[in-house]
């Protein structure tokens, strides 16, 4: 069995279990989280596709999720199984998150503030080994390293760039 806890192996063995079935389904697997909320865990697979996910899509994903799952008992505890969109200002993570989104808008949360601000909003232009090249408004640009956000997200509601 895979190791337990949040991410880690079970993670990365669910992956490797779903992203085939997503291709299959014509969807693209954009993120799986094993998260414990009060005594209860979930395990999250978030698909995607050209033009929106829809619940069919979940159904059909979950559905064909299920034996595979069942078969490689990757997970000790007991849990409940979640299928859905990532949704809109979608988490960007992976590397591949990233790479789909140049060009648009994204939100960062910094850890620690830079210069008295935490939070900016512009485009994303680059993405290069863990640094997030981003550019406003004003035409000036930051390139912040992954590792020091809270977060990073799609920016689909829009807002004033900051710089």
């Amino acid at each position: 069995m895979a190791s337990k806890g949040k991410g880690g192996s079970t993670v990365n063995t669910v992956w490797d279990i779903a992203e085939p079935i997503a291709k299959q389904l014509g969807l693209r697997l954009w993120d799986v989280r094993f998260e414990k909320e009060g005594a209860n865990w979930y395990l999250r697979v978030f698909i995607d596709k050209d033009g929106g996910v829809s619940i069919d899509d979940c159904v059909d994903m979950s559905h064909a999720l299920d034996k595979p799952l069942d078969d490689a008992d990757p997970i000790e505890q007991s849990y409940c199984l979640e299928v859905s969109s990532p949704g809109i200002e979608r988490d960007l993570k992976r590397d591949s998150h990233f790479e789909e989104c140049i060009g648009k808008k994204i939100k960062i949360k910094l850890i620690r503030p830079l210069d008295g601000q935490r939070e900016f909003s512009g485009i994303l232009e680059e993405y290069e080994g863990g640094n997030v090249h981003i550019s406003f408004a004003d035409g000036s640009g930051l390139v912040i390293n992954k590792k020091e956000t809270s977060y990073i997200k799609l920016d689909d509601f829009g807002g004033e760039n900051n710089g």
